[in-house]
């Protein structure tokens, strides 16, 4: 035979042979995975500080399958036995189902399991929640609702810091606690910009929990956040304004467990905030 013509059958059969492989590479996974790795100049959690107002590493991942099902874990560092007692670690496990309702409209519903290790007992607590999320015009809109139902870890076992401290207490003393949110953001054309926004509301107890702390401090409070990233390639540099209502003198019998360590100011004022977020 032609060594040209056997080089070209063989070249063909080659190439027959590796087609059904590419077309089995590109076809969608079942299952996929993603996650993301943060530095963040202070962990707010819902506008306060749970790293006494420093820095915090934090990283996630999440497998979804197909059919929308979840899982996923997150966790990041803490202040320990500074500003909040116990834990130095917040451990967070996720599961839920996400699935698109009609065109451009998605609902997700889940379970986040909130986990302090090396904490106080009672200190975790499980929080199922809500969220529908589209676009609104050029932007994306998300809201949300997540309510925790009675539990010990959310309990008013301490009416103010002075009694954490003298550990007077209700051992056993139960609380549920209500959050409900609205997240926005849209990409300024033409460039790696992106301007986003929230706006979050809590209702819970006014004390502090078996941990010293409390998910709603004050008992009812308003946060928000108003910031920008900056993407460059799978690093994204973010920079936000957040804030709460919760005044110094509102707060005030909650300290000092509501303040810094280093000069006694409230972890729920303003600041601002810069991250670097690697993501795959």
């Amino acid at each position: 035979m032609n060594y040209r013509l056997a080089t070209g059958l063989l070249g063909l059969l080659g190439a027959a042979c590796a087609t059904p492989a590419f077309a089995q590479a590109e076809a969608p996974k079942a299952i996929t995975v993603s996650g993301s790795a943060a530095l963040v100049t202070d962990y707010r959690f819902r506008g306060v500080s749970q790293t006494d107002k420093e820095m915090a590493v934090q990283a996630g991942a999440t497998v979804t399958h197909e059919s929308g099902i979840y899982v996923g874990t997150w966790g990041s560092n803490l202040s320990g036995w500074g500003t909040f007692g116990g834990s130095n670690m917040e451990l967070d496990l996720i599961a839920g189902y996400s699935t698109e309702v009609m065109s451009g409209l998605k609902v997700d519903v889940g379970l986040t399991w909130y986990m302090y290790p090396g904490g106080a007992s009672k200190t975790d607590f499980a929080e199922p929640y809500v969220k529908l999320s589209g676009d609104l015009g050029p932007a994306s809109v998300l809201v949300g609702v997540a309510y925790a139902p009675k539990q010990e870890a959310l309990g008013k076992v301490y009416a103010s810091g002075a009694d954490y401290a003298d550990g007077i207490g209700r051992p056993g003393a139960k609380s549920d606690n209500f959050y409900m949110w609205a997240d926005a953001s849209a990409g300024i054309p033409d460039t790696p910009l992106t301007v986003k926004g929230h706006f979050g509301y809590s209702n819970g107890n006014s004390g502090l929990g078996p941990n010293g702390t409390s998910v709603a401090p004050t008992g009812e409070y308003l946060d928000w956040l108003i910031g920008a990233d900056l993407a460059l390639g799978p690093v994204t540099l973010g920079v936000a304004y957040v804030d709460t209502d919760i005044s110094k003198s509102e707060s005030a019998y909650l300290y000092p467990n509501f303040s810094s360590t280093k000069n006694g100011s409230s972890i729920a004022g303003s600041t601002v905030l810069f991250s670097a977020t690697a993501a795959f």
